[in-house]
C-alpha cells in the first residue's frame, strides 16, 4: 500500500527563475537585443522540454539562432544560471525530511535539472523525481501524472501535490491528488494546509 507522500513541482514552487537574466547575457554576445533573443527559442524549447531534442542539438541550435559568439559550455552556463532557491519553501521541507516521501515532478529539460539538482540544497530533501524530457510527455496532460503515480509507487489520494501553474493543478485534481496551488505569496497558507494533512495522515 502507498503511504502519503509529497509530489512537488520544481519552477516557482522549490526555485524561482527568470529567463530576463540569461537574456541580458545572451544579448552582450549576439547581435539580437534583450527583449527579443527569448524569442528565438519558441519552437525548441517544447520539443526540448519533451526529449525531442536532445542537449548537444539544443545548444547548436540555440547558438545559431541567436549567432552567440560564445562557447557551448558558456551558452548552457548562461541558460541555467537563471534560478534562486526559494528559502521559505526549503524550511517547511526541511523540517519535514525523513517523515514521508517527497518526489518531484516537473516540465524541464536536461539541462536545467542537472544544474539545479546540483546546485541547491532544497534538492537534497527529495527521493526522486519524473521529467518531462525523460517521461517524453508534459503537464497538464493526464500522461505524465499518471507515469509518474506508477513510477514512484503513489497513491493520488494520499499525495500532496503542490504547482504553480493552474492547468496543472486541475489535472491533478482530476486524477484524485489533493492539491495546493501555490505562489510566493501563499506560502503560509501551504504551510497550514500542510501541517493539516500530515495531521490527517498520521504524521504529526
Amino acid at each position: 500500500m502507498p503511504q502519503p507522500a509529497i509530489l512537488s513541482d520544481v519552477g516557482k514552487v522549490l526555485i524561482d527563475f527568470d529567463f530576463s537574466i540569461a537574456a541580458r547575457r545572451l544579448a552582450q554576445q549576439c547581435d539580437h537585443p534583450a527583449e527579443k533573443v527569448l524569442s528565438l527559442f519558441d519552437d525548441i524549447k517544447v520539443p526540448y522540454e519533451v526529449g525531442d531534442m536532445d542537449d548537444g542539438a539544443f545548444i547548436r541550435h540555440g547558438m545559431e539562432r541567436t549567432g552567440f559568439r560564445g562557447t557551448p559550455e558558456d551558452f548552457a552556463a548562461i541558460w541555467c544560471e537563471i534560478f534562486t532557491q526559494n528559502e521559505p519553501m526549503h524550511a517547511t521541507l526541511k523540517a519535514m525530511a525523513g517523515r514521508l516521501p517527497m518526489h518531484l515532478l516537473s516540465n524541464t529539460n536536461e539541462l536545467h535539472k542537472e544544474y539545479f539538482l546540483r546546485e541547491f540544497e532544497i534538492f537534497r530533501l527529495f527521493q526522486g523525481g519524473v521529467y518531462s524530457h525523460t517521461a517524453r510527455c508534459a503537464k497538464p496532460g493526464e500522461e505524465i501524472f499518471l507515469k509518474t503515480a506508477a513510477q514512484l509507487d503513489l497513491d493520488p489520494a494520499s499525495t500532496f501535490y503542490i504547482d504553480d501553474l493552474e492547468p496543472n493543478i486541475a489535472t491533478a485534481a482530476r486524477l484524485g491528488f489533493r492539491t495546493f496551488h501555490y505562489s510566493f505569496a501563499k506560502h503560509p497558507q501551504l504551510q497550514a494546509e500542510l501541517d493539516e494533512w500530515l495531521v490527517a495522515q498520521g504524521i504529526g
